[in-house]
């Protein structure tokens, strides 16, 4: 149970937020700019950091991201290492004033880009030159050769098994016939109770193909490791970027291509796309076994991260109910859930 239980000190200490007067103060101090609104935006799933857009009297704005906890700066350096290697989807930081990506504050990390309007992959999908443009722009990621000291800082994949941990955790607690704190939690329960034996099979899988893959020698390449619509942002000039580089990861690269055809909300789930995707990556050999894996047990993640928010907090109902039904869509016909067995028959039956 450690690892669910524990959830609930991480939640009680979410709600120990940076004011907004502190984060102006920082943006004068830190990044000689000048913040005459700041305004919360109500974007990204991760729950423990927030972003603002801030706007200055003389007609500047800038896109403010607080993290909570420290060393978050090597994603915001591998973003202007990647820029600088030329690769226009990718958007640098403002630095402060003592030419440093990030400031720690209370406790939090912030990281300033400048703002750009847009729409992400949920909202629009990309052309088929953009499909193409982010194949290219994915390889010269996955290509990109980081200087010794940054790559020793970034994380390794090693195939935890804390998420299908904390599954068994998780129905353990349900076992234990709790008290429901609210009908989204009752539903919850009921619906972890029907589906049972899928997700269950999501987690033995995922467990199974890790036993098998981290015994083999893959090459690990530089990953953004969240590569899905959302963090793709289109603007109605027809550029595109890569946004949220909060966990880059060294590891295999189908840790980064699994999201191509993988139906992340329903979406990128169209061959077309995928084919167009590939024509800009080009030739490469793609570890079936791998990219089953990935498929797997990004869903075992997505199941313990929102269950333990459902199961534990008491957010305003339109909150919890917007994030119960973006959990139940990952089981509906053609979601994820069916994506991730597809794959895996697809890959047994070769």
């Amino acid at each position: 149970m450690l690892l669910f239980l524990s959830y609930i000190e991480y939640m009680v200490n979410k709600q120990q937020i940076i004011s907004n007067q502190r984060i102006i103060d920082s943006l004068n101090t830190d990044y000689g700019i000048n913040c005459a609104t700041l305004d919360l935006l109500p974007l990204g799933a991760d729950l423990d950091s927030c972003v603002y857009k801030a706007a200055s009297p003389d007609g500047s704005v800038f896109f403010v991201k607080i993290k909570r906890g420290q060393n978050h700066n090597i994603g915001a350096i591998i973003q202007q290492l990647l820029h600088d290697a030329g690769i226009q989807q990718i958007i640098p930081p403002v630095n402060t004033k003592y030419g440093q990506p990030t400031q720690y504050i209370d406790g939090c990390t912030i990281v300033i880009y400048p703002f750009i309007e847009g729409q992400d992959g949920f909202s629009r999908d990309l052309t088929n030159d953009q499909w193409v443009t982010l194949g290219k722009a994915l390889r010269q990621i996955h290509e990109f050769e980081l200087p010794p000291l940054i790559k020793n800082q970034i994380k390794c994949e090693t195939y935890s098994p804390k998420w299908r941990q904390s599954i068994k955790s998780i129905y353990n607690y349900i076992d234990s016939q709790p008290i429901m704190i609210n009908e989204i939690a009752l539903k919850l329960f009921t619906f972890m109770q029907a589906h049972r034996e899928i997700i269950q099979r999501l987690t033995n899988r995922a467990e199974q193909l890790a036993q098998k893959i981290q015994i083999q020698s893959s090459e690990f390449v530089l990953c953004h490791s969240d590569i899905h619509g959302g963090n793709v942002l289109m603007t109605d000039m027809g550029n595109f970027y890569i946004v949220d580089w909060d966990q880059p990861i060294m590891a295999p690269k189908e840790r980064d291509l699994m999201f191509i055809g993988g139906g992340i909300a329903n979406a990128w789930n169209n061959p077309q796309e995928e084919m167009l995707f590939y024509k800009g990556y080009g030739k490469t050999e793609i570890n079936r076994e791998i990219l089953t894996y990935y498929r797997h047990e990004r869903i075992v993640e997505d199941i313990a991260i929102y269950c333990q928010h459902l199961f534990l907090t008491k957010d305003g109902e339109d909150n919890r109910t917007e994030i119960y039904d973006i959990f139940t869509a990952m089981f509906k016909p053609h979601g994820v859930v069916d994506i991730a067995f597809k794959t895996d028959n697809e890959f047994t039956n070769i």
